[in-house]
C-alpha cells in the first residue's frame, strides 16, 4: 500500500514540513516566521493558528490535498517523561501541551497542529521519539544528590533512528544489539542503547561541551561563579546554554569556521576543537561501562558528523571499544516519517498517552 505522511517540526522561528510517500521524500520545506511576525504573539500557543495555516498553504501550493494523507506526525514536545517510539496524539496530550507543558517550547505545537489537521480528515496523528524519551534504568537515576534525580532529555529521535539503520545494514534487529550513539549538533548528547531500550544518556548539560553549550563543568567553581555577584541568573544560564562551549572560546558556533581557523594555523582553535572530540570520546567510554563493554557499534551522528576532522579524532580514541559508524545529519524529518510508516504497516505498535 501507498501511505502519504505529513511531517511537522516547529522550531522557534520556523516550521519545517515534509511530505513522504512511504520511504520516499516528496518535498521538504522550511517555513520561516520572521521576528516581526513572531513578536505579535504573547505566547507560543498563540502562534498555533498562524503556523497551521502556513502548513496547509504550503501543502496546497505544492499541489497536494489534505485528503490524500494517511497520517500526520508532529515533533514530540515537552511532555512529562515518555517511552520511546510512537504515541497516538489524543485529547490528554493536546491538553497537557497547551496548558501545562514541562517547558514552553515551539515543539509543543507539533502534536497540536498534527492533531487538528488529521482530525479534519478522519485519520490519526502521532508523535515519535520525543526529546522527553526516558527509559533510564533505576541505577542511572541516582545522581548523588537526592533533590536532583537524573532524568533523560536527549536527541532520542535521530539517535534511535540511526541505531535502527545500522541494525538493518547488518541484517539484525535493533532489539538484539547494543549501541552507543553520539549526536553532535549545537548541543551534544550521548546515549547507550541496550537491546532496544535507551537505558542511559549523557545529556547536553552533563557531558561534552558543544558549539554553544558548556557541558559538564566543575561544580564547586560553578557555584562560586553563581554567587560571585558578577552575574544574574539569566546571564549564567546563557553561559551554560547559548554562550558556552566553542562560542565562549572562539566566538563562533560554526564548526566550519573553526576548521578554517585551524587550517590557517590557529593553535587555540585546534586545541579547543580537539578538546571537544576528546570529551565526546570520554562520554562514549563512560557509557561503554553500562553494558560492560559489550558494544556492537558506536554511531556518530548529527550535523557536525559531516566533519571528517572531528569524527576522525573521536574514532581514533574509541574504535578499540567497537566499530564506528558515521551517520551524518540531523535526519529528523525522515525519522518521524519512517517511524510513523512502521505504525501504519503494523510493524510497530503505537502507545496511548495517559498522564
Amino acid at each position: 500500500m501507498s501511505f502519504k505522511i505529513l511531517v511537522i517540526n516547529p522550531g522557534s522561528t520556523s516550521t519545517k514540513i515534509a511530505l513522504y510517500e512511504n520511504e520516499k521524500e516528496i518535498f521538504c520545506e522550511t517555513l520561516d516566521h520572521p521576528a516581526e511576525e513572531i513578536d505579535k504573539y504573547n505566547s507560543i500557543q498563540e502562534q498555533f493558528e498562524m503556523r497551521k495555516e502556513c502548513v496547509l498553504l504550503c501543502l496546497k501550493d505544492k499541489g497536494y490535498k489534505v485528503e490524500e494523507l494517511a497520517a500526520v506526525v508532529g515533533r514530540g514536545g515537552m511532555l512529562p517523561s515518555v517511552k520511546s517510539g510512537a504515541y497516538k496524539v489524543n485529547d490528554k496530550m493536546v491538553d497537557r501541551l497547551r496548558n501545562n507543558p514541562v517547558i514552553e517550547h515551539a515543539s509543543n505545537l507539533g502534536a497540536i497542529i498534527a492533531y487538528e489537521i488529521a482530525n479534519s480528515i478522519g485519520v490519526s496523528s502521532y508523535i515519535y521519539d520525543s526529546v522527553r524519551v526516558d527509559e533510564l534504568e533505576d541505577i542511572a537515576r541516582i545522581s548523588g544528590m537526592p533533590e536532583i534525580p537524573r532524568t533523560s532529555t536527549s536527541h532520542a529521535l535521530n539517535s534511535r533512528a540511526m541505531a535502527m539503520k545500522v541494525s538493518e545494514k547488518y541484517g539484525k534487529k535493533y532489539s538484539d544489539m547494543n549501541f552507543i550513539v553520539a549526536h553532535l549538533g549545537g548541543g551534544i548528547s550521548v546515549s547507550v542503547h541496550k537491546k532496544g531500550s535507551m537505558v542511559d544518556i549523557i545529556a547536553d548539560d552533563e557531558g561534552p561541551f558543544s558549539p554553544e553549550r558548556s557541558g559538564r563543568v566543575p561544580c564547586k567553581e560553578l557555584i562560586d561563579l553563581c554567587f560571585s555577584g558578577k552575574y544574574d541568573k539569566k546571564t549564567m544560564s546563557k553561559k551554560l546554554r547559548g554562550n558556552g562551549g566553542i562560542k565562549a572560546y572562539l566566538n563562533t558556533v560554526d564548526a566550519r569556521e573553526v576548521e578554517k581557523m585551524i587550517n590557517e594555523g590557529n593553535e587555540k582553535a585546534k586545541l579547543v576543537y580537539e578538546a571537544m572530540a576528546y570529551q565526546v570520546a570520554k562520554g562514549i567510554g563512560e557509557l561503554a561501562t553500562v553494558v560492560k563493554g559489550q558494544v556492537d557499534y558506536i554511531i556518530i551522528t548529527g550535523g557536525i558528523a559531516y566533519s571528517k576532522l572531528m569524527t576522525g579524532m573521536i574514532k581514533e580514541r574509541v574504535e578499540f571499544i567497537a566499530p564506528v559508524e558515521i551517520k551524518a545529519g540531523e535526519n529528523e524529518m525522515e525519522s518521524l516519517a519512517l517511524g510513523t510508516l512502521r505504525v501504519l504497516k503494523n510493524e510497530e505498535q503505537y502507545r496511548e498517552y495517559a498522564e
